[in-house]
């Protein structure tokens, strides 16, 4: 379910930060930002851990909401993870060490924040509807036994959930074909 914040607009940051100096450039090749060996990154999950990564999308402009990138060409199977990043209102799918998919989000408001910690998807429903809200919530990923969930939205400034986090429609359709029960889904601040 959605809502609307006066108090609060929500605009995505860059999803990628600059390197410094003292650091080499990562190849860029194919709209792929690849790391070298020597130069792997590691992402901070939400539980304080960390995961390696070897490339990342290269999204060259701000994402506006309501859309997404999904580029899994060329990447080698691997095990399905996410990682949701709240201060920059970006989901990320890698598949192993790759980023596949990149989209703006949708939040918990301050009354029903969205929990921040690694949660195993403990269930998917193609058509839910809320018994709460009232409210379709296409292509669910349940994340907690308290309804937490990622699900289809409507993604546009100004707008947040009742704690799930909401993705564009079309990206959720293709969330749930590639996602199984027990993937991780990890949420920072």
């Amino acid at each position: 379910m959605l809502v609307a914040l006066a108090a609060k607009a929500f605009v995505p940051r860059p999803a990628r930060q600059a390197s410094t100096a003292s650091r080499p450039m990562p190849e860029t090749t194919g709209g792929r930002i690849r790391f070298s060996d020597s130069d792997q990154q590691q992402l901070r999950l939400g539980d304080g851990s960390t995961r390696v990564v070897r490339s990342l999308l290269h999204v060259p402009d701000r994402m506006a909401f309501g859309t997404f990138v999904w580029d899994d060409a060329g990447i080698p199977p691997g095990r399905i993870w996410l990682r949701i990043d709240l201060s920059r209102q970006i989901l990320s799918v890698f598949r192993g060490e790759d980023e596949i998919a990149t989209s703006v989000v949708l939040y918990g408001q301050d009354e029903t924040p969205t929990p921040i910690g690694n949660f195993p998807i403990r269930g998917m429903e193609r058509n839910h509807r809320s018994n709460a809200y009232d409210a379709m919530m296409p292509y669910t990923l349940w994340l907690t036994n308290d309804g937490i969930a990622i699900h289809g939205s409507n993604v546009r400034q100004g707008l947040a959930t009742h704690g799930c986090i909401g993705v564009p429609e079309a990206f959720a359709k293709r969330l749930f074909g590639v996602v199984k029960r027990g993937d991780l889904v990890s949420v920072v601040r």
